[in-house]
């Protein structure tokens, strides 16, 4: 498809003033964020229902679910890049919304398979799987595959898009905050509207098919709003036409760093997302269950919220408190906010582990809030037209979330317990630590003038 410049909004063009093109990326986003954590939190409910035999690997195979989504990052990050070149920013939003669709009707499909073949199965070593399982996991690749295309062109949108009195982290921010707010709702949306507030032990695969047939539609719609609506193009952070890229994307130091802090940065933030309700359960099998002021419980209207609901809405609601709240710091630099949570969440962890609170795991969600944003501005900063193809890249180091989540459930049915595992977090943080340090430092030759 052959793209003239003219087709472009240049940056001081009063159209690239208004706020509506940047309130749709932003809704959007509120759209993968609530998803993504809808197919985190259905890990605990099917490890009740399709994997209640799966035996010694029962932890290694619920963790499968966030490893698909993620691994749906690595394989198609890129692609989210070539489609940005080549059709826009738009016409990749509504490719990523068909994906999105695409998984949400295998989740559709792996409910009614599992409600009316319950009996068709295969074994692996002492663990007995459900195919409808299997068909799951597809769906949660297939919408792991939709959230990176759609954040190949959400995140460069916002970081270039000029709103006045704003800096590219603080776009970034606004961005996340609201992505937050499908975050905190979503462990809730799971617990009281997928599974009507029963007890996670009494749950069935079959009350998955009306709310998953609401959410297809819901999405369906949204394409098509979107569709009809006017989405800008940007000047100068894309290819244009037949034009060439003169050097590596990867020779940018500060940039290919930046993609190894933020593989580190989602696994860890998933990990405490994913897993941090299976180790509430692990605590209450022996006989430690998670308090919240001194109730083990949460009862409303006869119907279970659960504690381990509460504990990843608070989590992800610490993001949207950090982010609101960051998306003031009109002054404080990147690297500065960086070095500040990445040292606090270092603590944060270290405590969890040695006095086994969960609360103080859920407390890193404040300190997570910003992370992402300074390091996706750190990394692309000063990379011009270069950005689409490493908006594309960067996005494919999601890819962390599934390593790292799939290597905890691991560590936690090798050591048998999920306490020591967090580690991992600790790990993770000082190695974001040294690149807010050291490696976001743009050298003089990565420079583009």
């Amino acid at each position: 498809m052959q793209i003239n410049s003219s087709d472009f909004v240049s940056s001081d063009n009063k159209t690239n003033n208004a706020i509506l093109p940047f309130v749709i990326i932003t809704f959007i986003y509120f759209i993968v964020g609530f998803l993504t954590t809808v197919n985190e939190q259905l890990q605990a409910p099917l490890k009740f229902t399709f994997l209640s035999h799966a035996g010694s690997l029962k932890n290694t195979f619920t963790t499968l679910i966030s490893f698909f989504f993620f691994l749906g990052y690595l394989l198609n990050g890129t692609l989210g890049s070539k489609w940005v070149n080549a059709f826009g920013y738009k016409n990749t939003i509504l490719r990523g919304l068909f994906f999105m669709i695409s998984g949400l009707f295998m989740y559709l499909c792996s409910s009614w398979f599992g409600d009316h073949y319950p009996d068709f199965k295969f074994r692996i070593k002492d663990a007995v799987i459900p195919f409808g399982f299997i068909i799951f996991v597809i769906g949660s690749y297939l919408m792991g595959t939709s959230a990176a295309i759609i954040q190949v062109v959400v995140n460069p949108y916002a970081a270039s898009y000029e709103l006045k009195g704003t800096q590219p982290v603080q776009r970034l921010n606004i961005l996340t905050a609201i992505n937050s707010i499908g975050t905190t709702s979503a462990p809730f949306f799971v617990t009281v509207v997928m599974f009507s507030g029963i007890s996670i032990e009494n749950i069935e695969i079959r009350q998955l098919l009306f709310p998953l047939s609401v959410l297809i539609v819901c999405i369906l719609t949204v394409m098509i709003i979107t569709k009809k609506l006017h989405l800008p193009d940007l000047a100068h952070t894309r290819i244009v036409g037949e034009e060439k890229l003169e050097r590596s994307i990867w020779s940018f130091r500060h940039f290919v760093l930046g993609v190894l802090a933020i593989f580190f940065y989602v696994g860890t933030e998933v990990a405490i997302g994913a897993n941090i309700n299976l180790y509430a359960f692990e605590l209450m099998d022996s006989g430690h269950p998670i308090t919240f002021f001194g109730k083990t419980d949460i009862i409303v209207g006869g119907m279970d919220l659960g504690i381990h609901a509460l504990l990843s809405t608070l989590y992800w609601g610490g993001f949207l408190v950090g982010r609101a709240v960051s998306s003031f710091f009109s002054k404080i630099s990147a690297r500065t906010q960086l070095i500040t949570t990445t040292v606090l969440a270092t603590i944060l962890a270290l405590i969890s582990m040695i006095t086994q609170n969960l609360w103080f795991l859920v407390a890193i969600g404040l300190l997570h809030s910003s992370m992402w944003s300074c390091i996706y501005t750190l990394s692309i900063k000063g990379l011009n037209k270069y950005t689409s193809k490493a908006s594309g890249i960067f996005i494919s180091a999601v890819f962390g979330g599934a390593v790292f989540t799939l290597i905890q459930g691991g560590l936690a049915d090798i050591l048998g317990s999920w306490r020591w595992t967090w580690w991992l977090t600790v790990i993770c943080e000082l190695l974001m630590l040294t690149y807010a340090l050291f490696g976001s430092r743009i050298r003089e030759k990565d420079l583009i003038h």
